[in-house]
């Protein structure tokens, strides 16, 4: 089913890019799953506010061994394409592929135990950029954190085909950051088999919605707990607006059960009035 080339005098080397605020409970699950597959290098660019958590506290033997690389972004605003770009630019020449995932964002390749295996297939020498679609779990109904594996925690789907892509891009040519998830539209890209779309410029998905193969497991929401600290934090790429805080709740809602506990617990931590969007969103679900 699978051909290999192994062709290479030297085998590929593969980065991740990933920008992180607040995320010292999930962080080194995140990097334990990667280096488990291969990857060479994971640059966290740290975006916590300036007297916040650390990353350093919770993953300063996978900094002391050079596996994991920190660039201070601590206080900065919108800084996701900014970020992206620097790791480009300072480290397209030195990777093969460069990985754009977040810190909740984990691959799943089935039959593949390395992702080096799986990107040196003969179907991905012409892709520039390989996109994978987003698995999303949810929240479980669960209100609160608890101490549990992600993958322990949010075992429910709650996904869509064609709502989300995320891309591996391949190194040796410096490229302009243009987008969060394509990263450049102009990129010749193929999805998780190598295919590409008939229509130029146009995301590719994959022949399997059921996810049975390539794809990102998103564990976006969390608990209710989480998910409000996360709205709260704001992101690197939107900021803090309260507009844009109002559209992630209503993303949440239509993505995970209403429950009154949820509706009060949010309203509760973020001092925002939630019964105007519920009620918009339950007559969405109604109709």
């Amino acid at each position: 089913m699978f051909t290999f080339f192994f062709s290479r005098t030297s085998p590929l080397k593969i980065c991740i890019c990933t920008i992180g605020k607040l995320e010292n409970l999930y962080v080194r699950e995140y990097i334990s799953h990667y280096k488990n597959y291969g990857i060479d290098k994971i640059f966290i660019y740290d975006n916590n506010d300036i007297n916040s958590e650390r990353f350093e506290t919770v993953i300063s033997d996978y900094i002391a061994i050079g596996f994991v690389e920190l660039i201070n972004y601590r206080g900065k605003l919108k800084q996701q394409i900014i970020a992206y770009q620097d790791c480009l630019n300072n480290n397209y020449n030195n990777y093969d592929w460069l990985i754009f995932y977040d810190i909740d964002e984990f691959i799943y390749l089935k039959n593949f135990t390395n992702i080096k295996n799986y990107l040196n297939q003969q179907h991905f020498r012409k892709c520039q950029s390989i996109q994978l679609n987003m698995l999303f779990r949810s929240d479980n109904n669960l209100l609160l954190y608890d101490n549990r594996s992600l993958f322990q925690r949010f075992t429910k789907k709650v996904t869509k085909p064609k709502e989300a892509l995320k891309s591996i891009v391949k190194g040796k040519k410096k490229i302009k950051v243009n987008c969060v998830h394509n990263i450049n539209n102009n990129l010749r890209s193929c999805n998780g088999f190598g295919e590409f779309n008939k229509k130029e410029k146009e995301n590719i998905i994959t022949k399997n919605p059921d996810f049975q193969f390539y794809y990102i497991d998103h564990f976006c929401f969390k608990s209710t707990e989480e998910f409000v600290k996360k709205v709260n934090r704001g992101c690197a790429f939107w900021g803090t607006i309260d507009d844009m805080k109002l559209e992630r709740i209503r993303w949440y809602f239509e993505k995970n059960e209403i429950t009154k506990k949820k509706i009060s617990y949010i309203e509760k931590h973020t001092n925002l009035n939630l019964s105007i969007l519920i009620k918009n969103i339950s007559t969405k679900i109604l109709s």
